[in-house]
């Protein structure tokens, strides 16, 4: 029987998300880029610039031009991601639809811009999160990373949005327009690699000390940090070295270069960001990539 309710509560949450996404997307377009003529990009910014040429509602555009996307989605990735996409696809044209009568939520260009690009940007972090995705580009996108899994998703987005805007700036014949949504564009990638990804949430340490085993000891007591030995050699002296590695939170970082200078003031150490982290502490190995 508890087995039963969670196979019910699982994909009721999941849709309840997605439901809840999709409306911040539609308020994001609504009510910030559409009313203000900024087509930021990927199939919604083609939609908004389709509305002003045909009389026919963003919402409704979103959908027509998603069906060929969505047959391809089911052949490339099969009946159970393109089930949730459909739905997340639906609800945002019909969303869309229903708030487009309210009209511009503010008439500052700019906040307008910023707004509408981090809520688009959240709302689609969030469904990709969900295992699904908004239909349109998210699905070509999701493509190119099965292929290209180096790429970070904000990126690829961004140059898709690019053309739309470029394309919004010479059908509009408005450029300040075009150059608002291009701000919109870039702040959806950035906010969309943010919360698929996270910032730099780590430090990445390399130490090299004679003292190495204090610097160590200190670390693990001080800190409770994970730390790891590598065996080197210097290249001059011939003398073998122990270097320290290890991975410690942002926050934790100033900390663990008070500790190593403490205790030799004279180590070499190296300090880079870890952008993705697996493990223990960290992010599951388990979790889904997108």
């Amino acid at each position: 029987m508890v087995y039963i309710k969670m196979d019910i509560i699982k994909p009721m949450k999941k849709y309840a998300i997605i439901t809840i996404a999709a409306f911040v997307y539609a308020v994001g377009v609504s009510l910030f880029t559409d009313p203000n003529n900024m087509a930021p990009g990927g199939v919604t910014g083609i939609a908004i610039i389709l509305s002003r040429m045909i009389p026919v509602g963003t919402g409704t555009l979103i959908m027509l031009i998603n069906i060929p996307i969505l047959i391809f989605a089911v052949w490339k990735f099969g009946i159970g991601l393109t089930v949730s996409t459909i739905c997340a696809t639906a609800l945002i044209s019909l969303f869309t639809n229903v708030l487009a009568p309210i009209g511009a939520a503010t008439d500052d260009i700019l906040l307008a811009a910023l707004v509408g690009g981090t809520l688009t940007a959240v709302s689609i972090g969030v469904i990709f999160r969900a295992g699904a995705t908004t239909g349109g580009m998210d699905i070509i996108v999701k493509a190119l990373r099965l292929h290209f899994p180096h790429l970070k998703t904000g990126k690829i987005f961004f140059i898709a949005d690019a053309l739309v805007v470029t394309l919004s700036g010479v059908v509009f014949q408005d450029l300040e327009a075009a150059l608002y949504a291009a701000i919109s564009a870039i702040c959806t990638s950035v906010v969309m690699d943010i919360v698929l990804y996270g910032r730099d949430e780590a430090k990445l340490l390399y130490i090299i000390s004679s003292n190495a085993e204090s610097i160590a000891e200190r670390l693990l007591s001080d800190l409770d940090i994970g730390v790891t030995y590598i065996n080197g050699q210097g290249a001059y002296s011939g003398d073998n070295k122990k270097v320290i590695l290890c991975v410690v939170k942002k926050l934790v970082s100033p900390r663990a270069e008070e500790i190593v200078k403490q205790e030799d003031p004279h180590s070499f150490m190296i300090i880079t960001s870890a952008t993705e982290v697996f493990g223990e502490g960290y992010k599951s190995y388990f979790s889904e990539r997108m």
